[in-house]
């Protein structure tokens, strides 16, 4: 996995301004909800995972175990109806309908930054059925660094010569398609990491932004429908024109960008994980959000990110004040009163350490039950998948799902049973008198099987939010 170029990191811990040369570096049962924390915290030997007694305490707790269980029920399920008829339209009763999830409607997902990049080929191979196995969502680098490094040096396609966690975004749109996957674009406008040839001048700068946005929403418009447009604003501390400390940039960039994409496209607002944990009130990131909005800004996403790069900082995360389940709910439900979209945008939990493979996956299966059970959340995204695909410097912490010859860790196993087993339904029932049949499930999209009398009808139908539309199927 040797690259011929390395970009700096994109969660580099120093921001450096546009200018700035880049830096040389050196098959299961559900398990019952009360359950789920115990098991993830006891090893194979009957020892305890290295979790601090306050987050067993807090995150184990009735109180919040109940209100991620009803918010899942209620927010990420619906009801479907059925009605089965003859050739006639007459109601056929006793039915056998079996209906099997194929695909959520919620957004799980993954950067997929080293597609593509991986030798020798059968550990892409394993790469790539890994990601498709757990999800739906991928972002594509879209680093001013990576698409232009030398200005003119344009690397939207192929072929293009190779920089490591950097590929041609065309190179995602073969296997999006093939597996189904909706993309996100990452970012279009960052303070950091952009290449060294970039003016400082204010206004020069702003219209080679406006020549990129053109050349990206020409190219990806309609075949990307999620994208960053704003990354980091409230960490940026450059004193360059365009970046000034009141963020002006924040608004311009929306104002830009918003004309170019589709009105149904979700253009969003990203920040550093932090911003998780600032008091309701007095949080900076929603202050930001209300003020751009108030003005008209075209937002239509929020983006918290939620990376832990070194076992120490999820360690000391663990242990503290911040890491409290009822803080992070209040704080999601204060953030869906803007009525948008609320997405967690880049998760990192390290295994490295004593332990660390347990610890991280039972972070990781808490976390993800209360995000999923957040109303307003439309999507999680893990960071890296394998460990080595991270960044230098990042590597040491071990924050993928797979291990470095990309084989599961028990993240992996544990996310793989809640997307693929806990949270997905597979139910079977028969028509009532009325030809009707009901079930309850996760919205998504279905295979259904109808039989009745050596007759057999299949069909896919989709299970969504506010569909109040009964599925007819015809027995002829």
């Amino acid at each position: 996995m040797t690259p011929k170029t390395v970009l700096a990191s994109e969660h580099a811990l120093a921001r450096r301004c546009p200018a700035c040369p880049p830096r040389k570096r050196n098959a299961k049962a559900p398990i019952p909800v009360q359950g789920i924390i115990a098991l993830a915290l006891v090893l194979a030997d009957g020892g305890r995972a290295a979790v601090p007694e306050s987050y067993r305490t807090s995150w184990s707790h009735p109180e919040v175990n109940a209100r991620i269980e009803r918010g899942i029920e209620q927010f990420r399920k619906g009801d479907c109806l059925l009605e089965v008829v003859d050739a006639a339209g007459k109601p056929v009763p006793d039915a056998r309908v079996e209906a099997r999830q194929t695909r959520h409607e919620f957004l799980f997902g993954c950067n997929a930054f080293v597609l593509g990049q991986l030798k020798p080929e059968d550990l892409e191979q394993r790469y790539e059925a890994a990601f498709a196995r757990l999800f739906n969502f991928a972002t594509v680098p879209f680093y001013w660094e990576g698409l232009e490094p030398a200005r003119g040096e344009l690397r939207y396609a192929e072929p293009a010569r190779d920089i490591w966690r950097r590929p041609p975004p065309d190179r995602f749109l073969p296997f999006a398609a093939k597996h189904g996957i909706t993309l996100k674009g990452h970012p279009l406008l960052w303070h950091a990491y952009n290449p060294a040839w970039l003016p400082k001048d204010a206004n020069e700068l702003r219209e080679l932004y406006r020549k990129r946005f053109r050349e990206i929403s020409r190219r990806y418009a309609d075949k990307i429908s999620i994208w960053d447009v704003v990354n980091e604003s409230l960490v940026c501390t450059t004193n360059y024109p365009l970046y000034s400390p009141a963020r002006e940039y924040v608004g311009w960039a929306f104002q830009e960008v918003a004309p170019l994409f589709p009105p149904q496209t979700i253009l969003m607002i990203n920040e550093v994980t932090g911003f998780n944990f600032r008091p309701v009130g007095t949080n900076p990131y929603l202050a930001q959000i209300r003020q751009l909005l108030d003005q008209g800004a075209a937002i239509r996403g929020i983006g918290f990110q939620y990376h832990y790069m070194r076992r120490e900082a999820l360690d000391k995360y663990l242990a503290g004040k911040d890491c409290s389940p009822q803080g992070l709910l209040n704080l999601y439900e204060e953030a869906g009163r803007f009525g948008l979209p609320l997405y967690i945008t880049e998760i990192t939990f390290p295994s490295a350490g004593q332990d660390g493979e347990e610890l991280q996956a039972a972070v990781v299966r808490d976390h993800y039950r209360l995000w999923f059970s957040v109303p307003r959340m439309a999507g999680i995204t893990w960071w890296n998948l394998g460990d080595g695909t991270a960044v230098k410097g990042e590597n040491e912490a071990l924050g993928g799902l797979l291990n470095a010859q990309f084989q599961s860790k028990a993240a992996y196993r544990a996310l793989d049973q809640l997307i693929n087993e806990t949270w997905k339904t597979r139910a079977q029932v028969q028509t009532d008198p009325e030809g009707k049949a009901r079930f309850r499930g996760f919205y998504g999209k279905y295979r259904v099987v109808v039989q009745r009398g050596g007759q057999t009808r299949e069909l896919e139908l989709s299970l969504t939010r506010g569909g109040t539309t009964p599925a007819r199927v015809v027995l002829e």
